[in-house]
């Protein structure tokens, strides 16, 4: 069968390529395991290029309508994984362009995978950041209404109700995977309003300075990386007899503080001999304005009755990410 991955030069797309490269297959439309015979990467730019004969790294923009169907195809056996987009600092100072990528890519996205013979099965990632407001609890559920206050949000909360709406007509079977901050990405921060979340573990074990733009008290919900590809796969995998009307399923996270952070890589830094970066404050009013109204916690019970993996400790997660991106 054919995998389309949209973002699959980002962190997430390339992990779950690697993922599903070492699995080999996923439920196809026969409702049965089929071998994964290529995989389509979409994206702007492939940073960490993957040497796979079954790997095709197409280059392009989601927002270019034939772009996206081209590197669809038409192959009936095809699952989507619609991971692009833009980040939310981004949203927030470019508005126009987050439509035209968020909305309009997300659309030509839905738009292939309707054209496409049969009803394939779509895995979008949306985001807590669909949360906010005064509608928000503590913790929200799948239950709690959706009134982003931010850009990026408001785009998912969208693409969410299009995915739904297009399961409800039968063009394809979708489900989204609402995430929370995913920790730890390698490399360098971005423009994502989130990312002081990976930041204030990377930079202080790397021995370098952390920044933090945020209140040290300040939670978040967050989860392992590992975790994500392992739940996106997982929701692929339900059967749509198992799904009602509602298709999107908040992932289970901790609640994360940079205090609790900065307690764990202590433990983690004293058991490896590690010499730890500090982490200081350098407040950003504007990213502390976007954070604040996110939610402070969420609860997954919903997508873990369904089987998909709660987070492992905090610990964990962080000898995971050294053991994949550490020194070596």
């Amino acid at each position: 069968m054919h995998v389309f991955i949209t973002g699959g030069g980002g962190f997430l797309g390339h992990q779950l390529c690697q993922n599903l490269l070492t699995r080999g297959e996923l439920t196809g439309p026969s409702g049965s395991p089929e071998s994964i015979d290529r995989i389509t990467l979409l994206d702007a730019v492939f940073p960490r290029p993957i040497a796979d004969a079954r790997v095709r790294a197409v280059t392009g923009d989601i927002s270019r309508r034939d772009e996206v169907f081209a590197a669809v195809g038409t192959d009936a056996a095809t699952s989507i994984f619609h991971l692009a987009s833009m980040v939310s600092g981004e949203c927030e100072e470019r508005f126009d362009d987050a439509l035209r990528v968020n909305l309009d890519g997300g659309r030509n996205v839905f738009e292939a995978a309707r054209a496409l013979p049969g009803r394939p099965r779509v895995v979008f990632a949306s985001s807590i950041a669909g949360y906010g407001g005064e509608a928000m609890q503590d913790p929200n559920t799948d239950r709690t209404k959706l009134t982003p206050q931010t850009t990026y949000g408001m785009t998912k909360v969208i693409c969410e109700l299009l995915l739904n709406d297009h399961s409800r007509k039968g063009h394809f079977d979708g489900r989204s995977a609402r995430l929370p901050t995913v920790i730890i990405r390698p490399g360098k921060p971005n423009a994502a309003a989130s990312s002081w979340a990976s930041g204030m573990f990377r930079e202080p074990l790397n021995g370098d300075v952390c920044r933090l733009p945020v209140r040290r008290d300040q939670c978040h919900p967050m989860t392992g990386y590992r975790t994500v590809i392992d739940s996106l796969i997982a929701l692929h995998e339900i059967p749509a007899t198992a799904l009602a009307d509602d298709r999107a399923f908040v992932l289970p996270a901790h609640r994360v503080t940079p205090h609790l952070a900065a307690t764990v890589i202590k433990e983690v830094a004293s058991a490896r001999g590690l010499t730890l970066g500090p982490i200081v404050e350098a407040f950003d009013a504007r990213i502390q304005g976007i954070v604040s109204n996110w939610p402070v916690a969420v609860d997954g019970a919903r997508a873990v009755r369904l089987g998909l993996p709660p987070p492992p400790p905090l610990k964990e997660i962080v000898e995971q990410y050294l053991a994949d991106f550490g020194p070596k």
